[in-house]
């Protein structure tokens, strides 16, 4: 019943007093459970008697039942607020637990070692916790054991920005919870749920997960389910304006929360007092009540950087830029120093996005006041901060206005630079050449991301684009190139640094207008793909563009990797990787290329072979692109006999093997054949290639033709044995086929190719 939820139900059966035969183990487990369910229903004075008396029975005594005394000890801890006096009772537990080989109480003891680091907002060691309780879950067979798990996982990773993969965890931990009919969890799962929605942000089906959170909360009489499911309530009715419901529901709040004492539940209320004060225009109040939360030795990091970001917004809506500003630099700081915290670069990529709106609100107060350099360089640290210190070329530092020198970069790169932002309530376009830099508007995110996942669509279609002048290839040269044109010359280098959704398209099939009659020869004088008209690569950031390593491998070698032996069903032989593989290896003298092919193609030959050695490395296989995890992305290859995953390379794998090459190219088919967008910009196999020191990486939007893409390669080698940099010797592979007037003139199947840099563009020969 305590499993269940049913706390209630489950101290009516211990009512009776025990007879006085019991054996002691026995009693001892009686005063276990029947303080268990007293922890939940908020009578925590009578729950601590009864771990004094189990204790007190314990004495001398070498039962197994003694270390459930501490789990019980150890949630009271929990339940009360006290996360680091839990955390050090679960570590007793679990070490008590593992002295008695007793299975089931090691893995609630790492189940509970998980939730409350969850609740220190450690959210990577509280991914090993659970990793490590789940795979003792799975041992045990228990799956009542394996749902809380799941979606303690999906807390993880919500922690973590990771919202997406988050939903899963919590959906699925729903369902397993019903199916083993545990009302308490399917509560929990609910909330959780609720919150993932928000992130989307979906406030209905948000709003709608709590109230069946509530009403199963009140079933049951679980006391902080229903704390719980009100706090939510309180906050979603706030976003949503009904300033009303929020009322009522702190009304019902305020004696739940007296009588338990949790110390976070009454910072999380004062915290929802004090949004429902700024909404109804109680602006002092409101300024009280989130300097309360803030200046709490208790608040987590989410209540004080809501609460800095609340009153930065405040101080903005009453025309107090000075203080906005500073506020916001305190939010900001206080979201670094939470990221620093974390151990696993894999948990501090996601994490970025718990201050992407504190980032986006700061840049738009910066911009209103024309302040345009101050708000490019708040918005190229936002991105640039991980992926310069996981490329080790600088070291981490707490936020502050970072001097940027855009026009430098754009004069060393004899390049144009493009600069997105995508935001909630504006977008913007930096538009930097040596000479100055300039600043567009352009519309919310939530319109760019509908035009391009359109334009995407038909770019994978059969339909030629440039042949129908589609309107959404046409809408967003206009939206995202046209308002800079005039820093853009003819034939120019254009490096590209986007956000957000424009990692998935290709900016060089977006078509641009000509002035003449279509059809005319001169092709600026029609309508026409924008690569006619420049080279482009994409960068991360402005300031890793001015950090980046020169080269120092002057060899000319090639490592080709690929025509893999299929290790399932998923990865199919591709009947065109050996053929392309000849044509890439016949561009280098036999004794400069080094081939990896069939049986030898593997993930351990690779890692173990010296890549470092190779001025080119280039593999001609599948590939898999992980969106909510980009390092679980991985290069498919043979298996090599030495586990599961042996024939996966995976980018956490890359990124721990240094190189130093001139170009990596990933000529790689995505999936089982379906036209699907895989690329997930620089996070992902590319952006693990530039952190593990490639200067430049070549890799796939989409999935990549088997027939054209040996014609593309083929091309690229030609030009780069001719004298070009990696970027034009592409731009020239690819016009190649665009011109050809074939089928591959289509830009299924030269555009999927896209260059990324840690470096800089050269100029045209």
């Amino acid at each position: 019943m305590e499993w269940r939820g049913l706390y209630a139900d489950a101290r009516r059966i211990l009512a009776a007093p025990p007879p006085a035969s019991i054996p002691a183990e026995q009693r001892i487990r009686r005063l276990s459970v029947e303080a268990v369910a007293l922890v939940h229903l908020h009578q925590f004075s009578e729950a601590d008697r009864l771990l004094n008396e189990g204790e007190q029975a314990c004495r001398g005594l070498d039962a197994v039942a003694c270390g459930e005394l501490g789990r019980a000890r150890g949630l009271l801890a929990v339940e009360q607020g006290r996360f680091s006096d839990a955390r050090m009772l679960f570590l007793e537990s679990l070490r008590f637990a593992r002295a008695h080989f007793d299975p089931e109480l090691e893995t609630t003891a790492l189940l509970n070692l998980g939730v409350a680091t969850l609740q220190q907002e450690r959210y990577d060691e509280a991914l090993d916790w659970l990793q490590s309780a789940g795979r003792a879950a799975r041992q045990l067979g228990d799956r009542n054991l394996a749902q809380a798990i799941s979606g303690s996982l999906g807390w993880a990773y919500l922690g973590l920005g990771d919202t997406d993969r988050a939903l899963g965890y919590f959906l699925d931990a729903e369902k397993q919870a019903i199916e083993v009919g545990n009302v308490r969890t399917e509560i929990i799962w609910l909330s959780a749920a609720g919150n993932a929605y928000l992130g989307s942000p979906d406030l209905p089906r948000a709003n709608q997960a709590f109230r069946q959170a509530l009403d199963l909360a009140r079933q049951i009489d679980s006391k902080q389910d229903i704390v719980n499911s009100l706090e939510d309530l309180a906050h979603i009715s706030i976003d949503s304006g009904r300033l009303a419901d929020a009322q009522a529901d702190l009304d019902q709040l305020a004696p739940l929360v007296r009588a338990s004492g949790n110390r976070l539940d009454q910072l999380d209320v004062t915290l929802a007092a004090a949004k429902l004060a700024a909404a109804n225009h109680d602006d002092a109040q409101a300024k009280v009540l989130f300097r309360q939360v803030e200046s709490d030795r208790a608040s987590q990091t989410s209540m004080k950087l809501g609460a800095e970001h609340e009153t930065a917004r405040l101080f903005e809506a009453e025309n107090d830029p000075r203080d906005a500003e500073a506020m916001y630099r305190t939010a900001l700081a206080t979201f670094e120093s939470a990221r620093d915290e974390l151990k696993e670069e894999d948990s501090k990529l996601p994490f970025l996005a718990n201050a992407t709106p504190v980032y986006d609100d700061y840049i738009h107060l910066l911009v209103t006041q024309r302040r345009i350099g101050e708000a490019l360089a708040a918005a190229d640290q936002s991105r640039a901060r991980t992926l310069i210190q996981g490329l080790g070329l600088t070291s981490a530092k707490p936020f502050r206005p970072q001097t940027l020198r855009p026009a430098d970069a754009a004069r060393r790169a004899r390049a144009t630079l493009l600069f997105y932002w995508l935001g909630g309530k504006q977008s913007y376009l930096w538009a930097i050449n040596a000479q100055k830099t300039a600043i567009f508007l352009l519309p919310p995110a939530r319109e760019i991301d509908a035009l391009i996942a359109r334009y995407n669509r038909s770019l994978l279609g059969p339909v030629d684009p440039l042949q129908s002048g589609n309107e959404d290839g046409r809408a967003l040269y206009n939206m995202l190139i046209a308002p800079a044109a005039s820093l853009i010359p003819p034939n120019a280098n254009v490096v590209l640094l986007t956000d957000g959704a424009l990692s998935k398209l290709n900016f060089e099939t977006l078509l641009a207008p000509g002035t003449g009659r279509p059809g005319a020869a001169n092709l600026s004088s029609a309508l026409h793909y924008w690569i006619d008209d420049v080279t482009l690569a994409s960068a991360p950031s402005i300031s890793m563009l001015m950090a980046a390593k020169p080269e120092h491998n002057n060899s000319a070698k090639l490592l080709l990797i690929g025509d893999a032996i299929p290790a399932s069903p998923d990865y199919p032989a591709l009947p065109m990787a050996a053929p392309e593989m000849h044509e890439i290896e016949s561009h280098f003298p036999p004794a400069d290329a080094k081939i990896l092919a069939r049986d030898q193609a593997t993930a351990a030959a690779y890692l173990a072979g010296n890549p470092a050695r190779y001025a080119y490395i280039h593999f001609v296989t599948h590939g898999v692109a992980s969106r909510t995890d980009p390092l679980d992305s991985a290069i498919i290859l043979s298996p090599s006999g030495s586990g599961e995953d042996s024939f996966k390379l995976h980018a956490r794998e890359i990124i721990q093997h240094p190189i130093d090459a001139r170009l990596v190219t990933i000529s790689a088919c995505y999936g089982s054949g379906e036209r699907s967008y895989a690329g997930e910009g620089l996070i992902g196999l590319s952006w693990a290639f530039l952190r593990a020191g490639a200067h430049s990486v070549i890799g796939a939007l989409w999935e990549a033709s088997d027939e054209a893409a040996p014609l593309v390669m083929d091309h690229l080698y030609d030009g780069l044995r001719n004298g070009l940099e990696p970027a034009h010797a592409l731009r020239q592979a690819k016009l190649a086929l665009l011109h050809s007037h074939a089928r591959f003139s289509q830009p299924y199947y030269w555009a999927p190719f896209q260059i990324y840099s840690t470096g800089i563009a050269a100029p045209v020969h």
